[in-house]
């Protein structure tokens, strides 16, 4: 009986081992089996942000072409499309296309696509356009120019070896590399916006704001925990910082908004500025005699064209009284610096009329136009001369109005004068070809999400993917 008694212990013993061993190999083969899952419903939430991507490509293009077709510049109508990027349904899940509204209109998130050349270009923009930048100083902006300019060199030491000298108010190599760890200055053009980071003088907290992972949208707006319990006091005020200002990836072709090259009135020939609607033969010849005595430097110079006898001193007998039946009747006189005044050829609604077809920009390619339809007021009063104010009343006007149909619309505005429209008008623009797309995926069972940013610019029979970033 003893013995029988031992070996059923025994017995009963090896059978709770054999159940702890099979519940552990079950137990593990559960986690592994999340595991796999988990990965397999991470993979599908990127290829359902990836759909949410060529969604707006497609989307993108098509527009581009609508407005070709029907000549306009911008319609706004893939900022805030809930209908086409809100949770939209596929397969096992979702995806959607968000950005985030400008903080006049308390941030938060809008379905849309964003507009890169609603930024200013930290690569082209002048040391007095960052000036208005919260928290900018004169020793980090000195310390931007020097990283962005190529270094000048002093004459070669007994070695044969050159080097670099140091940019007034910035800092050289010298000074990166005395750091741990230590680094190059980069001497020539940033290649993304977080470079910044490596610039002397520039905190996350200035680039960054509450936006540490620079995915456009504030951490608490990630994270709704981060906004603490329900009752408990509000955070503080949130901020984007730089980063939602800046860009490195925007440029146009130098087109109008049919696609067709513009006319540079400082080069052209008669015949070719009067093929130019609204422009007649008259007025071409009396724009060629006027750029004979004065150089042509902004489309604002046009308003100060006189008929052809008054740039002649009178000549022909005419003495630019206005009797010219094209005069326009622009009685403004000449406040750009002209020695002529009087009567003009080109009105100021004539030149609302034809600034589109025409420009004073060399190449194909214009690079660093900030768009006046979607650049925020922290980016307008970075243009010079604009003081907030005027920024806001740009703003009103584009809603209360409509948008700008040419750079030309901007003299309607409200405190818009000739002398800061002669200032701004080379450094904007009122169309857009380079977008930032941030598409996010979802798996409605398991939560399972990815978000991936992609910059792009569209042309005119191809799309070019400008930046690409996941795990956002």
């Amino acid at each position: 009986m003893r013995r029988r008694g031992s070996i059923l212990i025994g017995v009963l013993w090896c059978m709770v081992l054999l159940s702890v061993l099979v519940i552990g190999v079950l137990h593990t083969a559960r986690m592994d089996l999340l595991v796999v899952k988990n990965y397999g419903d991470r993979v599908q939430a990127h290829y359902l942000a990836l759909a949410g991507v060529e969604r707006a490509k497609a989307l993108l293009y098509q527009d581009v072409v609508t407005r070709q077709q029907t000549a306009k510049n911008h319609t706004g109508s893939l900022y805030d499309d809930a209908k086409d990027f809100q949770n939209v349904t596929l397969g096992r899940g979702k995806f959607q296309v968000v950005r985030r509204a400008p903080e006049a209109d308390g941030g938060g998130i809008i379905y849309g696509i964003s507009d890169e050349e609603s930024r200013l270009n930290l690569n082209l923009a002048s040391g007095s356009q960052f000036t208005n930048l919260t928290g900018m100083t004169s020793d980090i902006l000195g310390a931007i120019i020097a990283w962005r300019s190529a270094a000048p060199q002093n004459p070669a030491n007994q070695n044969g070896a050159t080097q670099a000298t140091t940019t007034p108010g910035g800092a050289n190599s010298d000074y990166y590399m005395s750091l741990r760890p230590p680094y190059l200055a980069r001497g020539g053009p940033f290649q993304t916006v977080r470079e910044l980071l490596m610039v002397r003088g520039v905190t996350p907290a200035l680039l960054l704001g509450n936006d540490d992972n620079q995915n456009g949208f504030l951490d608490s707006e990630d994270d709704p925990a981060d906004q603490g319990p329900p009752g408990s006091k509000p955070p503080p005020p949130p901020s984007p910082g730089w980063a939602a200002l800046l860009t490195v990836l925007d440029t146009d072709k130098n087109v109008d908004a049919a696609g067709k090259d513009r006319v540079n009135p400082q080069t052209a020939d008669e015949s070719t500025l009067s093929a130019v609607p609204g422009i007649t033969q008259d007025i071409a010849r009396a724009i060629v005699a006027y750029r004979g005595q004065h150089q042509l430097q902004s489309l604002d110079d046009l308003l100060s064209v006189t008929p052809q006898n008054a740039n002649q001193g009178g000549a022909n007998g005419n003495a630019g009284d206005g009797s010219n039946p094209q005069a326009g009747g622009n009685q403004q006189g000449d406040q750009s610096g002209s020695a002529n005044s009087g009567a003009t050829v080109i009105s100021q609604e004539l030149l609302e009329q034809i600034a589109d077809e025409l420009t004073l920009a060399s190449g194909t390619d214009v690079p660093g136009l900030i768009n006046i339809n979607t650049a925020s007021l922290e980016v307008l009063i970075c243009l010079p001369g604009v003081e907030r104010s005027l920024a806001q009343a740009i703003i009103n006007y584009r809603k209360s109005t409509g948008y700008f149909d040419n750079v030309a619309a901007l003299l309607k505005v409200d405190g818009m004068t000739r002398a800061i429209f002669k200032q701004i008008v080379s450094l904007v623009t009122t169309r857009s070809e380079s977008f930032r797309i941030v598409a996010e995926g979802k798996i409605n069972s398991s939560g399972a999400r990815q978000r991936m940013e992609v910059i792009v610019h569209i042309g005119r029979s191809d799309i070019e993917t400008l930046s690409y970033r996941e795990d956002l």
